[in-house]
């Protein structure tokens, strides 16, 4: 209710209580009306207030919004990378493990390898020390010449290691292009390390030629090339002809004839060979076999006494083999250049190498 100045009449005239109560009604009546006006402004200020809102206080909502969707938004991504670096790392642990077994696997393998070729070291040793042949009847027999054997396998061991030291001065010098002067002294030294073997040799066969001749010496691999105790001069040269080209014709012709040379001996000491095992066989099987009768025991010590000396022959065969082994080297090495002999020499060593290296891979093999 609003009252307006025109309806509000004041008393002008004396102080009556007439006036006095006019007047006091009038005052309260002004009070009304401005409270009632400052009640009606305070509700158009509150609508305003609610009605109508600050753009700046909208703006710093909205920045408040987006940077709380940033920080979200890079909370994800965070965790995004988190996950993916511990996938990461995960898997390198679990590669880092694989390889741990696998390397430990293989020293393992190693390992047992090594422990049977001990194992089968120690056997042979043994073998070697008791020098024990087993005969037919099962009977074991100590041999004389264990003690020989044992000392030529320590010298021929001896004799191999001075060897590779030579190849490796020999193939250090050929890298380097060394001059014929220096490859002729280590080329010679060569032959001469050759010419010690073949005396080691002969000095066994006095003591044990069966030991030469089964080749318990060699590897297995090199056993299945072994001729009379050692290598096929024939065969070697076949070997060197495709690692020594070029060669003049001169020279092919030499190693040619060389090599026929190398046949014809090889093949009159097999057919030895041949006709003292047809003539061992002969010996032992003459007279009455299975008779213990004392007339049979005379004939069978004329047999063993016959077959003993028979048997001293083959020492022979075994210093003529070798004696050809031997020639068949110096004539190489007179045909070829230095140079050639120093390549010669090289493959000879790479291809025992390659043997015995074979013979090791098959008794390393798995075996089920």
């Amino acid at each position: 209710m609003v009252f307006s100045p025109s309806s509000v009449k004041l008393c002008t005239r004396g102080k009556s209580p007439h006036c006095k109560r006019e007047h006091t009604w009038i005052v309260s009546a002004s009070s009304i009306s401005t409270e009632v006006n400052m009640a009606d402004t305070s509700s158009r200020t509150d609508a305003s207030t609610d009605g109508d809102t600050d753009p700046r206080d909208m703006g710093s909502e909205r920045g408040q919004g987006m940077l709380a969707a940033a920080s979200d938004s890079s909370g994800r991504s965070k965790d995004k990378l988190d996950q993916k670096t511990v996938r990461r790392l995960a898997q390198n642990r679990e590669a880092a493990r694989k390889s741990r077994l696998r390397k430990k696997a293989y020293v393992q393998q190693l390992e047992n390898s090594r422990l049977k070729l001990t194992q089968l070291e120690q056997e042979l040793q043994r073998a070697r020390q008791q020098g024990v042949f087993i005969s037919s009847s099962g009977d074991q027999a100590h041999s004389t010449g264990g003690n020989g054997a044992l000392a030529f396998d320590a010298e021929h061991s001896r004799w191999l290691e001075e060897k590779n030291k030579q190849m490796n001065e020999l193939r250090s010098a050929l890298n380097a292009h060394a001059g014929d002067a220096e490859l002729r002294i280590i080329v010679d030294g060569v032959m001469s390390h050759y010419e010690e073997l073949f005396r080691i040799k002969s000095n066994a066969a006095k003591n044990d030629v069966f030991h030469l001749l089964s080749g318990m010496w060699k590897t297995p691999a090199e056993r299945c090339f072994l001729w009379l105790g050692g290598f096929r001069s024939s065969e070697l040269l076949k070997l060197l002809a495709n690692q020594l080209e070029p060669m003049t014709e001169r020279q092919v012709m030499g190693i040619n004839s060389l090599q026929q040379t190398s046949q014809q001996a090889e093949d009159a000491l097999s057919q030895g060979m041949e006709s003292l095992q047809q003539s061992l066989a002969d010996t032992l099987s003459s007279g009455t076999l299975g008779s213990s009768s004392s007339d049979n025991v005379a004939s069978y010590m004329g047999q063993m006494a016959m077959a003993m000396g028979q048997l001293g022959t083959l020492e022979g065969f075994i210093r003529q083999a070798d004696n050809l082994r031997l020639q068949t080297l110096q004539q190489m090495i007179r045909v070829l250049t230095t140079r050639q002999s120093a390549r010669a020499f090289l493959a000879i060593h790479d291809y025992s190498s390659r043997l015995r290296a074979l013979s090791s891979l098959w008794l390393a093999r798995p075996r089920e």
